[in-house]
């Protein structure tokens, strides 16, 4: 049994991706870079009728992926999957919470690609960077949360290189936005990125991936 219609894109991850999205409305895609995608895509390949799925849940690190992988990912078959995912799990551990006791997120990030590419071996993977700016909340111990998050950038690229997923960058384009205006521009607390910090991830993820073999095609 599978979901009632193609499912084009299916965005997972955290607060970042849910953005405040209806529980309630299968279809919703809350206010964030998943909708402005969806926009523009949508407007542009519209003889297409292309369907976009949000299934972001805040406060999710890898391992919450994980725990409803069957019912939010495998169960609904989409043709493109995109996760990013990885401040909630540097939060915890830079924060000393006993959720972060030990640092999994290698090994779970590594096993839910190994499983859904077992369970969707015709989906396009495309892995987004996770991304930080120095203000609010990673302000007080930038160098640490500078540290930590720049490994599991390199985890991500290198978990891309070994999935055959396509890669997408952020943190180069955040770190150049904000050469353009004060880094609250373009996240409100260092993490969750404003309305333009949205934009920005919706430009450079359509660029990238309108620019491989995953684009979507009229």
């Amino acid at each position: 049994m599978r979901f009632e219609q193609t499912v084009d894109v299916l965005f997972q991850g955290d607060s970042i991706t849910d953005t405040g999205r209806n529980r309630a409305d299968a279809y919703s895609l809350g206010h964030g870079y998943a909708a402005r995608i969806a926009g523009k895509l949508g407007h542009d390949l519209a003889e297409a009728g292309p369907v976009f799925l949000n299934r972001g849940i805040s406060g999710n690190r890898v391992s919450d992926l994980y725990a409803r992988w069957n019912e939010d990912a495998i169960y609904l078959y989409p043709k493109r999957l995109s996760i990013l995912i990885g401040v909630n799990d540097a939060w915890r551990i830079v924060n000393g919470l006993p959720e972060g006791a030990g640092d999994r997120f290698e090994s779970s990030y590594r096993h839910l690609l190994e499983i859904t590419k077992e369970y969707l071996p015709d989906t396009g993977l495309i892995l987004m960077e996770p991304f930080i700016l120095n203000c609010g909340a990673t302000e007080e111990r930038w160098e640490e949360w500078q540290s930590l998050v720049g490994a599991y950038q390199a985890v991500v690229k290198q978990l891309a290189e070994e999935s055959g997923a396509l890669f997408v960058p952020l943190q180069k384009s955040f770190n150049e936005a904000a050469k353009r205006a004060q880094a609250t521009f373009w996240t409100a607390d260092g993490v969750h990125p404003t309305a333009a910090g949205h934009e920005l991830i919706s430009r450079v993820w359509i660029e990238t991936v309108q620019n491989s073999p995953l684009a979507l095609r009229p």
